[in-house]
């Protein structure tokens, strides 16, 4: 028994450095990830590009979109991305409540953009505006619902975050994690603001 501690006491202690050490390689491969994530969205994009005025005598963007609404979901998304910047900035001060407080705020505001486009994916299936009914819609249920899972991925990264600072602190594998979560979080306000100006602002033209 004596022998599992000591070995127990001898493996965390590497441990911390290991994770240490490996935060920056950490971050760096979290990048490749992202780049790959924006090779996705680029062929969503394209393909969106591709069917937009392929209607089959349905429905179009400009009967459907609406911007008031659409202009909300973005900012709550937006004002998350500032919200989480104050998380980091409380991570950095050694704040674990401000991290916790503010992790909170944005998980909020991110899950108000989740709950506003899924209200507006159902209201456009309930008229009758399936991704089945045309190109251009099944081009943008793919595209905007794509988006959509990542945001939704991103808020049970979040939530699990919440919970490991809440019981560990802010240890530099905790750090390291919300590095990559800003990352990621920050990578999909930028998809987003794309995905606002050619889908919805354009669509409306």
């Amino acid at each position: 028994m004596s022998n599992e501690v000591l070995s127990g006491h001898h493996d965390d202690h590497h441990d911390g450095h290991a994770h240490h050490d490996a935060g920056p390689m950490k971050v760096y491969g979290f990048w490749i990830y992202i780049l790959s994530d924006l090779i996705l969205f680029a062929s969503l994009f394209a393909t969106y590009a591709v069917l937009h005025n392929s209607y089959a005598g349905g429905v179009t963007g400009k009967d459907i979109f609406e911007l008031p609404y659409v202009a909300v979901e973005t900012a709550a998304l937006l004002l998350s991305s500032i919200t989480y910047g104050f998380a980091i900035i409380a991570m950095y001060k050694g704040s674990k409540s401000q991290v916790i407080s503010w992790l909170m705020v944005t998980f909020v505001l991110g899950a108000v953009f989740i709950g506003m486009e899924i209200n507006e994916f159902h209201h456009l299936i309930h008229e009758g505006h399936g991704p089945d009914k045309s190109a251009f819609l099944s081009a943008f249920f793919t595209l905007v619902g794509t988006h959509g899972l990542h945001v939704t991925s991103g808020l049970i990264w979040m939530a699990t975050m919440i919970a490991l600072v809440a019981k560990n602190g802010i240890t530099p594998t905790n750090k390291t994690r919300l590095l990559c979560l800003s990352l990621f979080w920050h990578f999909l306000d930028v998809v987003w603001i794309c995905v606002f100006t050619i889908v919805y602002l354009l669509g409306v033209m």
